[in-house]
């Protein structure tokens, strides 16, 4: 594994809307990136608000404009410039908002990075928290592709597409139903018709003999690989200090070196 996504609430981050980071929650969170950035992997800055500041929309809201957001990424950037290995994830699934005003405000955040990072890759979320099965219905891929760097290009400019396996589609059940390659095959189409790439940033599912997800996740894996060209990359949900009943735990355990991972990591989230 080199990739790890790092969530962190934006509340966090600055207590205050459009303030300076807290000093003492951005130095836990740093520490956290700087561990990840020592194994020499990539690190992405998950910033975990579903589009949103005290359930108010970003640009969408009279009381969150676009301002407060794009001066948290002006800071990460600033912060993570020197650093090509940290991945600049804008914003975990974005629901019930308008697309068109959504990809402005994106649009606003990546010209505004990239005049402090002109080169990280950006993971850009579509709407219906960021669905792979929606992304083109919902016109999340239309929109999303409009979205340019200030010299025109879209180079590192990413899609950050979610998609789970259970009946309800929301990560909510450790029960897998689907391996998902009825959705990802017309996306995988789409994205080649447009010369764009995706990341897979959550997925899942239950560990547990008879929740079906061990072939259905792996063979949901062997699809993604199979089409490595259009989905670049993936990160499993989840893994950290949750206690072990968690349904879709992946944190590995401690029974002396090395570390043990969980059944379904073990036997599907591992790219050959």
């Amino acid at each position: 594994m080199n990739t790890f996504r790092l969530p962190i609430g934006w509340q966090y981050v600055t207590p205050s809307l459009g303030g300076a980071f807290d000093p003492s929650e951005w130095a836990t969170y740093d520490k956290l990136v700087q561990s990840c950035l020592a194994v020499n992997a990539y690190c992405i800055i998950d910033i975990h608000n579903y589009a949103r500041w005290n359930n108010q929309v970003i640009g969408q809201s009279s009381g969150v404009p676009d301002a407060p957001f794009i001066k948290l990424w002006q800071m990460i950037a600033a912060y993570y410039a020197g650093e090509p290995r940290v991945i600049f994830g804008l914003m975990n699934e974005p629901y019930k908002l308008n697309i068109a005003v959504w990809a402005q405000t994106l649009q606003n955040v990546v010209t505004a990075i990239r005049a402090i990072a002109p080169k990280h890759v950006i993971l850009l979320p579509g709407i219906e928290w960021a669905h792979a099965d929606t992304f083109i219905s919902s016109g999340s891929a239309t929109a999303l592709d409009a979205i340019i760097n200030p010299d025109g290009s879209k180079t590192n400019l990413i899609f950050d597409i979610h998609q789970w396996l259970d009946k309800a589609n929301n990560g909510t059940d450790p029960n897998c139903v689907t391996d998902n390659v009825p959705v990802f095959e017309p996306l995988a189409q789409w994205l080649r018709c447009h010369n764009r790439t995706a990341f897979l940033s959550a997925t899942g599912g239950g560990n547990e003999d008879g929740t079906n997800c061990n072939p259905l996740l792996c063979q949901q894996m062997q699809f993604l690989l199979a089409n490595s060209d259009v989905f670049v990359g993936y990160t499993g949900w989840a893994a950290g200090s949750y206690d072990t009943s968690y349904i879709l735990d992946e944190t590995p355990t401690w029974l002396g070196y090395p570390w043990v991972d969980t059944p379904l990591v073990a036997s599907c989230l591992y790219w050959p």
